[in-house]
């Protein structure tokens, strides 16, 4: 009778010890994206809130420095969260520099800064955050590839599906 070339518990057990260290990277990902969510639920600090605010100090145009100090103040805001430029897509506000603007945004990924007119469509995914912002009835909305949050002059969160 011929012998297996492989004995049938042993590669059982190595079957099973593959899948046993697949799994945890998977749970520990997603740990990390609920301590992440957990961590954009927290109420947004007065600093963060006037830094979004100089959005529209700076006129149609912003310097360089300018856009680095906002953008400096978004990452001290979430000092835990490792890669939010692959989360937060950018900040949608009301504009506030008249007519025809009605909203400004802030694209992390590029620090740009541009304020949109009416009927002028929002880049990358912002355009579902634009009649929040416009309303007014929030101070901004941050908005991130899978949900938007409403930002309260009082800094508390609400999530937007």
């Amino acid at each position: 009778m011929p012998r297996p070339l492989l004995n049938r518990t042993e590669s059982m057990q190595t079957a099973k010890l593959s899948l046993s260290t697949a799994a945890p990277a998977k749970t520990e990902s997603k740990t990390d994206a609920m301590q992440t969510a957990r961590l954009l639920k927290k109420q947004r600090s007065k600093a963060y809130i006037e830094a979004i605010h100089k959005l529209d100090a700076g006129g149609h145009t912003m310097n360089a420095a300018e856009r680095e100090a906002i953008l400096a103040a978004i990452r001290a805001e979430f000092p835990d969260v490792l890669d939010l430029a692959g989360v937060l897509i950018g900040i949608v506000s009301k504009c506030y520099l008249g007519d025809p603007y009605e909203v400004h945004t802030l694209t992390i990924a590029g620090g740009i800064i541009e304020h949109y007119k009416r009927g002028e469509p929002l880049p990358a995914g912002m355009e579902r955050a634009r009649s929040l912002a416009a309303r007014g009835g929030y101070e901004f909305v941050e908005v991130y590839t899978d949900v938007c949050r409403a930002i309260s002059s009082d800094g508390s969160v609400s999530v937007v599906q």
